[in-house]
């Protein structure tokens, strides 16, 4: 436990609320979110993790068409489902909201008119794309062209494939994805936030993050050197937060700009909830205006600009709120060598995968398989690889041995020690070290290797019973059996601290083993006292039968 606890403040992208979450979600953002945020509360740190369903963006509103029925019905219908998977999956948001809340229009209007104030926005004509068959202008998913800077047709003003941005016009072979037809350009007047005013500032900001992805600071230095444009914050559409001025009634706010701002406003709405059990409604400012509090933002690659370029923008330019401190960018995952794609239904569903398997498997195989320096793979087979050979194999089979052998040769109590050797003092000490490795690879956000030292525990564990053998030393000498199993529960125990960030029903079936209470543990070493009475419990983990 840290002697002074620091403010840890974890924002999770949010989605747009136009389809079911697939695993590329989870793997994405969520779940490391997740175990780095369970990690940071128990080692002490005051955590207040946030997300929330972007309600507003294009893609919601081309589903609401899709299905002949409203925004607001679309993005409330998903936003449920949204919210419920993420309570299946066990993840710790604090606050999980939506941007159609009052409170985030508030926010963000208020942050508008901030940055307004002190003359960072600016007024300017621009010619935008524009169907004259349907009469309107089209904004991101609305347009369809070749990619100006590879062989690809994209939407909107970032390429799909290559990833990178463009202004709408130099698109080629433009259509409206809308009726099919060709597209055409027309003046309108909007609202850019002037970006080149922080191109300074930025570069030195970022420059002076060492300790980030190399890709996410390459991309963002990458993206700097072509040189900041004033960047439009409005757009002609009638969904989404209403525009503060005047003559703007029939414009919104761009959802680009206020959806970032949603960390704030989630912050906000949190301390003025019922969630909130200090009942100070301005603890939020502990997060946002303590200079010694880390902000960690979990996003997709493809959002990376959003979040060291637009976001510290605004940030910067309202002079009052914490900068990120670090942008944890996972690349992709795939699913059988193709990218999970919601719009091209290729991908594998998260409540179809929890009508068939474990919630605590998935949040396992997703760990091991994280795409965090690279895109990786989800296969079925090395799902059921992951599932049997390791979770029951290694990790469960070693809990259930030792959990037998005390309840068949201790009546189910944690036997006595005595003169330990070499060995148990060896094992003991490497349940010890594990806490410092697994930790400094949290702090690292390295989930990947803190998961493979946690498993190498288990596997180290399961050696030591081998050579043990208490099944045959308790014949020839009890005290040297009650040795082992004595250093085996404490094995158990402290395996299921170790692996609460990862696994949390896992942690807590293993706490009531013990005894210890249906509470989230603190991030050290826990003792399994002789003499403590044991709970039976079942089988960690099921076995995936495969048909052949």
């Amino acid at each position: 436990m840290k002697n002074k606890p620091e403010n840890i403040l974890v924002c999770v992208a949010w989605p747009y609320v136009n389809g079911e979450p697939h695993l590329g979600h989870i793997a994405g953002n969520n779940l490391p979110a997740d175990i780095f945020a369970r990690y940071h509360r128990m080692v002490g740190n005051n955590v207040l993790m946030v997300s929330g369903s972007d309600q507003h963006g294009t893609p919601v509103t081309i589903r609401a068409k899709e299905e002949n029925t409203t925004p607001r019905e679309i993005s409330e219908k998903y936003h449920n489902i949204w919210s419920e998977t993420f309570k299946d999956l066990d993840f710790s948001f604090d606050l999980y909201t939506k941007t159609g809340t009052e409170n985030h229009k508030e926010v963000v209007q208020k942050l508008f008119n901030l940055l307004n104030e002190k003359g960072y926005l600016q007024e300017k004509v621009s010619k935008q794309p524009y169907s004259e068959e349907s009469e309107m202008f089209l904004s991101d998913r609305y347009i369809e062209g070749d990619c100006p800077h590879c062989p690809s047709r994209t939407k909107g003003d970032q390429c799909d494939n290559c990833g990178k941005d463009f202004e709408p016009i130099d698109l080629k072979n433009l259509i409206s994805t809308i009726d099919n037809s060709k597209v055409t350009f027309k003046e309108t007047n909007h609202i850019y936030l002037k970006l080149p005013e922080f191109q300074e500032d930025l570069n030195k900001w970022i420059k002076s993050k060492s300790y980030w992805k190399p890709a996410v600071k390459n991309q963002s230095l990458g993206f700097l050197s072509k040189g900041l444009i004033d960047r439009a914050i409005t757009r002609d559409i009638d969904w989404g937060v209403e525009v503060p001025i005047k003559n703007y009634e029939k414009k919104r706010i761009y959802v680009w700009f206020e959806a970032v701002i949603g960390y704030l406003s989630a912050s906000i709405e949190w301390a003025e909830s019922d969630k909130n059990i200090s009942n100070n409604k301005d603890i939020w400012k502990e997060w946002w205006q303590n200079p010694e509090s880390k902000h960690f933002y979990f996003q997709g690659k493809d959002n990376i600009p959003f979040h060291t370029i637009i976001l510290p923008a605004i940030l910067m330019g309202s002079g009052e709120y914490n900068l990120p401190y670090d942008v944890v960018a996972n690349e992709y995952l795939n699913f059988s060598g193709k990218q999970f794609s919601k719009s091209k239904n290729w991908a594998v569903w998260v409540s179809d995968f929890l009508k068939e398997y474990d919630s605590e498997a998935l949040r396992y195989y997703l760990t091991s398989i994280m795409p965090e320096s690279s895109d990786s793979d989800f296969t079925w087979d090395s799902f059921f690889e992951s599932n049997n050979n390791e979770l029951v194999a290694t990790f469960g089979n070693l809990v259930n041995r030792i959990q037998s052998l005390i309840k068949n040769n201790f009546d189910n109590v944690v036997p006595n020690f005595e003169k330990i050797d070499d060995k148990d003092n060896e094992m003991i000490s490497e349940i010890k070290r594990s806490y410092e490795s697994t930790g400094n690879f949290l702090e690292k956000r390295q989930f990947r290797n803190s998961l493979k030292e946690i498993m190498n525990l288990a596997k180290l564990g399961n050696r030591y019973i081998d050579q043990k053998e208490p099944w045959a030393s308790i014949k020839s000498d009890k005290q040297i059996a009650a040795n082992t199993l004595w250093v085996g529960a404490n094995l158990i125990s402290n395996l299921g601290v170790l692996i609460s960030p990862f696994l949390p029903k896992t942690s807590l079936k293993i706490s009531s083993m013990f005894n210890f209470g249906n509470v989230i543990p603190e991030w050290k070493y826990r003792e399994a006292k002789s003499g403590i009475k044991i709970n039976n419990i079942s089988p960690l983990f099921k076995k995936i039968e495969i048909e052949k």
